[in-house]
């Protein structure tokens, strides 16, 4: 179940008051923020929103930077403290709520395979995805975090070829960041609309989780652009 406190209905953005054993998600539509609240649905976590319209630069105003110094979202609280970045967030969640079934126990030899395809998302995945974006060359082999963009996507087609999720006939919380990555990527042409690739995504985005969390971002989108005047 999902609250929403939304930019119009805060005179003053400040981070919302509610019951520290609910999770806040700092949200803006059509961003990173977008994987971990389709996990939070997967989940059935109750949760409360906190939008921030970045359309508008609310994301890098002073109150905001007091909770994320960086400005960027996904951001949590739960219990009165603060987790950043999604690679954590990803796996707070899904650990939080293990009734779920989108994570393997601490001794499933699965496990390890699961941190992995994780951790590789953050360390490989968006450096490669960033200097692709961005038309630049990479850090010489030897320094850069993803040894090389074709290497690097190589590794992810070799495993999605081993099943329909990463581990297999599992899907984990893992597949969800997965998914929704691979959804804009090869939206923007930065990954490559291989066939393996394509059914993973059509897989993963056609869960109801993925399909209502899309469906509001896109009126949540078009509503910050009328009020930032775009």
């Amino acid at each position: 179940m999902v609250r929403y406190k939304g930019h119009r209905q805060l005179a003053r953005w400040r981070p919302a008051m509610t019951d520290p054993n609910r999770i806040t998600l700092y949200y803006s539509p059509q961003s990173r923020a977008t994987g971990t609240r389709v996990l939070l649905e997967e989940l059935g976590a109750p949760y409360d929103l906190h939008v921030l319209n970045m359309k508008a630069g609310e994301q890098r105003q002073a109150a905001y930077l007091a909770v994320n110094p960086l400005g960027k979202v996904p951001a949590i609280h739960h219990f009165g403290e603060l987790v950043t970045e999604q690679v954590a967030i990803t796996i707070y969640l899904a650990d939080l709520f293990p009734q779920a079934g989108l994570t393997p126990a601490l001794n499933d030899p699965l496990r390890g395979p699961y941190l992995r395809w994780i951790a590789y998302y953050g360390a490989s995945f968006e450096p490669a995805m960033i200097d692709k974006f961005m038309q630049r060359e990479p850090a010489p082999i030897t320094q850069s975090p993803y040894a090389d963009y074709d290497t690097m996507i190589g590794a992810l087609e070799a495993q999605l070829s081993r099943g329909p999720y990463l581990l297999g006939e599992r899907m984990t919380a893992a597949d969800v960041l997965w998914g929704v990555a691979f959804s804009w990527t090869m939206m923007f042409g930065i990954v490559p609309k291989k066939d393996v690739f394509v059914r993973y995504a059509e897989r993963m985005t056609a869960r109801p989780a993925f399909q209502r969390i899309n469906a509001a971002d896109d009126e949540m989108a078009a509503q910050h652009a009328k009020a930032a005047g775009g």
